[in-house]
């Protein structure tokens, strides 16, 4: 902590109560946090001992718990530790059940035919919209009832700015957005053919997402995130690669978990070797990773996707806390270090299959950001895989992927409609 910080909060829990209260106040915007209305504070006495606990409160009320003035409160009172800050986890864990996950990457508009199981070439025309794997996750978050926020970059255009309003309609922080004023934002046409299999045609050439620059990053964002995610699609192009790992570095340092999900995209990529070499180069960062069976083929070079073997001899690295691999409507296959097993589907009648991945990743991480130890009790990692497993099915019902997600009430209708059938 900065020593001005650190006297400020010391003053604090040495002064008369109402002088407390000021010297958190003029801490929080020392740290520059962003501006929310001061909670009323009414407190008619407190004992010395019941002091730091109320600097906590006040501090919890000013900013938020995830944000880094909470932290600070707890690194001075001792609860939070260095070993990767499991000790700060669980504090977080206790106090907060709507802590902050932060994603970062590219948010684009995706064009999908207005009639279902066609090509590209035989669609006889297309309807816009929002998209972007890591914005479709922090969507999908926020649309659950969590807190979520969303960094990247899009053009300084039409559909720019009508993404970072989806942002804001969709009460996903959208402080993290920069606008480029000489590149466009992103465009991808994708549809589900007749032959099940996706197909996908991108315009980013260069587009405003892949020069993101590492000075525009909102360090102090990144900080009060208990969860970042990202994928590696901001991996292809400099200057967005730099600011993809610088952004991973202070989450890291901050003590957030980091959540992967590759998103695997080879049209994207300068050759398939690249995008391996790529996307394995930050892999053994990731305390969460999400795969799907595709992505363990590319990733292994074509070992059997179904062996449990080959996930945790090749994929499953010493420091991973959770690795899922979805299946689609037959659910998903999770691993950790003590227990692994599988979670079965649900079967829908899919229109639309480009969000299900993401949709998924929502849930998983909604449930995860209220317990950061989710994947140590395989009963509740169970439950929350099931959760994930709905959101990705309700996903596949509707066309686009952010007007899909599904919400909290819709997941769990549909949960006790399959329970009752």
């Amino acid at each position: 902590m900065h020593e001005t910080s650190r006297a400020l909060l010391l003053r604090a829990s040495t002064a008369p109560l109402l002088q407390s209260i000021r010297f958190i106040v003029k801490l929080g915007s020392i740290l520059q946090h962003r501006n929310r209305p001061h909670a009323s504070v009414l407190i008619s006495s407190s004992s010395h001992g019941d002091r730091f606990q109320l600097l906590l409160d006040i501090a919890s009320m000013n900013t938020g718990r995830s944000s880094n003035l909470f932290r600070c409160c707890t690194e001075f009172l001792g609860f939070a530790g260095d070993d990767h800050n499991e000790s700060f986890h669980a504090n977080k864990e206790s106090r907060d059940n709507n802590l902050l996950v932060l994603c970062f990457g590219e948010m684009l508009i995706d064009f999908i035919p207005t009639v279902g199981k066609v090509s590209l070439a035989d669609a006889p025309a297309f309807e816009k919209a929002p998209g972007g794997a890591p914005a479709n996750v922090a969507v999908g978050i926020s649309k659950l009832g969590g807190s979520s926020a969303f960094i990247g970059k899009v053009g300084d255009d039409e559909f720019g700015h009508m993404l970072v309003n989806i942002l804001k309609q969709n009460n996903v922080d959208n402080s993290g957005m920069r606008f480029d004023q000489n590149a466009k934002t992103a465009l991808a046409f994708v549809t589900l053919r007749e032959d099940g299999e996706r197909e996908f045609l991108f315009y980013r050439h260069p587009s405003a997402d892949m020069l993101f620059r590492e000075s525009e990053l909102d360090g102090s964002l990144i900080e009060k995130a208990a969860i970042f995610h990202y994928g590696s699609i901001s991996l292809i192009e400099e200057p967005c690669r730099s600011t993809h790992i610088a952004a991973m570095e202070i989450a890291k340092r901050s003590g957030s978990l980091l959540s992967y999900d590759p998103n695997l995209r080879l049209p994207l990529w300068p050759s398939a070797e690249v995008a391996r070499t790529e996307i394995m180069s930050i892999w053994d960062q990731a305390d969460v990773i999400k795969i799907s069976e595709e992505e363990i083929t590319f990733l292994t070079d074509s070992d059997d996707h179904n062996d449990d073997n080959v996930v945790l001899e090749k994929l499953f690295h010493p420091n991973l806390k959770l690795l899922m691999v979805t299946e689609g409507s037959r659910g998903c296959r999770y691993f950790t270090k003590d227990f692994k097993g599988r979670v079965g589907g649900v079967t829908v009648n899919p229109v639309d299959t480009t969000g299900a991945g993401d949709a998924f990743v929502g849930g998983i991480l909604y449930c995860l950001a209220s317990d950061l130890n989710l994947y140590k009790d395989e009963k509740r990692l169970r439950e929350a895989l099931y959760f994930a497993n709905v959101c990705g099915a309700i996903a596949v019902t509707k066309r686009g992927a952010i007007p899909a997600l599904p919400t909290k009430e819709a997941v769990l209708e549909f949960q006790q409609a399959k329970g009752a059938s």
